[in-house]
């Protein structure tokens, strides 16, 4: 081969090895450009063999109850399960229900890469979570509360609202003869209590002649700062947070009864197991007749064996946002079959999720990307094994409560005669 010189002397490349060198660069350049969109559209949690999703949960202290049940509910429903030839992989961590720790917790979740959080327990640690979630794009998905959170960032809530359940009862309530002025609340003071605070309150203003105690409620829910003193206001009385003294805030509905020459005769408390049993208990033993309602975190067989321990076995209702355990729903079926004795109204939630969850993730037909995840949830109504879960219009999937009563040491579901034959 004969050599070629350029014009300041130096020796060429042969003219074959320059097409030979040219084209490994143009397909090197075409696999990059080829490879390009599968960089670009990786996510954090997103691995060749798994998908990384995250939790906050209390799984040790005074609320392991219900963070070991919503592990065992989500564990159960991703066994097995595969995205797209991904594991997905459930990582929790303990935040003892400490707003604190949450955020610590989460700080690390997302250090460590996670697609999305699902199924964290509590209002107030949700609360204090959402900032940082949104921060780093991170979808808040089916978590384990009640008060509506619509933000910051991206929030898809599967259960009905504390607010729906609380409402639900009241209007059961009032349609069976009870009057307006006849209905109290007992909440934690803070942002779980007052959420449930807010259904009693849209409940009782669809009614007329209702102004004055309207103004009272509003003036409890607007309190702001850490532990306001609402009790002494108005229809309802509060309880701090990690306590279960119960006397200030029954004192604050004696003096509701006291100076408006009214009595309660149902309450509708907003708290958790160990206070909402504290307070009915109290209430009783002082000699008052009130039917107590209790709504989904402070209500099944635990709450029932708490009051039969305080000699309470009648007169409180207690709501739901899943199926009874009984029911031949294919869902509930499943999770029988799949739970076992661990199965509880906490742990079908979770059961739930997971299994909500895994159904959009295997409807994504493009890049496993957190907005196409957000994208196929909005598009279309989920059947999970019976249950309807809709967020096309709006990030609350479900509104199904169920309500059910204290019968025979146990809490069954109730037809709406058998419930309004309760307030007579």
């Amino acid at each position: 081969m004969r050599t070629q010189y350029n014009s300041n002397g130096a020796a060429r490349a042969p003219v074959g090895w320059r097409w030979l060198k040219g084209g490994m660069m143009l397909g090197l350049l075409l696999s990059l450009c080829a490879t390009a969109p599968l960089i670009l559209a990786e996510e954090p949690g997103i691995t060749a063999k798994a998908i990384r999703i995250g939790a906050t949960i209390p799984l040790e202290g005074d609320y392991k109850v219900y963070g070991l049940a919503i592990k065992q509910g989500v564990d159960a429903a991703l066994a097995g399960q595969t995205v797209q030839k991904r594991a997905i992989e459930f990582v929790v961590i303990n935040d003892f229900y400490d707003p604190v720790k949450t955020v610590e917790a989460v700080k690390k979740l997302i250090s460590e890469g996670i697609f999305a959080m699902v199924s964290s327990f509590g209002s107030p640690t949700t609360r204090a979570a959402l900032p940082l979630l949104a921060e780093n794009k991170v979808p808040a998905f089916g978590f384990y509360t009640g008060a509506a959170f619509a933000g910051p960032g991206e929030v898809l809530n599967f259960r009905a609202s504390y607010a729906n359940e609380v409402e639900a009862v009241v209007e059961a309530a009032l349609a069976a003869g009870v009057k307006p002025t006849e209905v109290c609340a007992y909440a934690q003071n803070d942002s779980y209590g007052m959420s449930g605070v807010k259904g009693f309150r849209t409940a009782l203003a669809k009614h007329p002649g209702t102004e004055q105690i309207i103004a009272k409620v509003d003036q409890v829910i607007n309190m702001t700062g850490d532990n306001p003193e609402r009790n002494g206001v108005g229809p309802v009385g509060v309880y701090q947070r990690d306590t279960v003294s119960a006397r200030e805030g029954y004192q604050s509905l004696k003096k509701w009864e006291s100076d408006t020459g009214n009595r309660c005769r149902l309450v509708v408390t907003m708290a958790v197991y160990d206070p909402a049993t504290a307070f009915m208990g109290y209430a009783r033993y002082k000699g008052e007749a009130w039917l107590f309602s209790s709504p989904s975190p402070a209500a099944g067989s635990h709450l029932a064996t708490m009051l039969k321990e305080n000699g309470i076995t009648d007169k409180v209702i207690a709501t739901q946002v899943v199926p009874s355990l009984d029911s031949s729903l294919p869902v509930v079926v499943e999770a029988r079959r799949a739970l076992g004795g661990n199965l509880d109204y906490a742990s079908l939630e979770g059961y739930i999720v997971g299994k909500l969850f895994v159904a959009i993730m295997q409807a994504m037909e493009g890049p496993l990307t957190r907005e196409n995840f957000l994208k196929v949830a909005r598009r279309q109504i989920y059947d999970i094994g019976g249950v309807k879960v809709d967020f096309t219009t709006d990030n609350q999937g479900s509104d199904f409560v169920l309500v059910t009563v204290l019968r025979g040491g146990q809490f069954v579901a109730v037809t709406p005669q058998e419930l309004a034959a309760l307030f007579k």
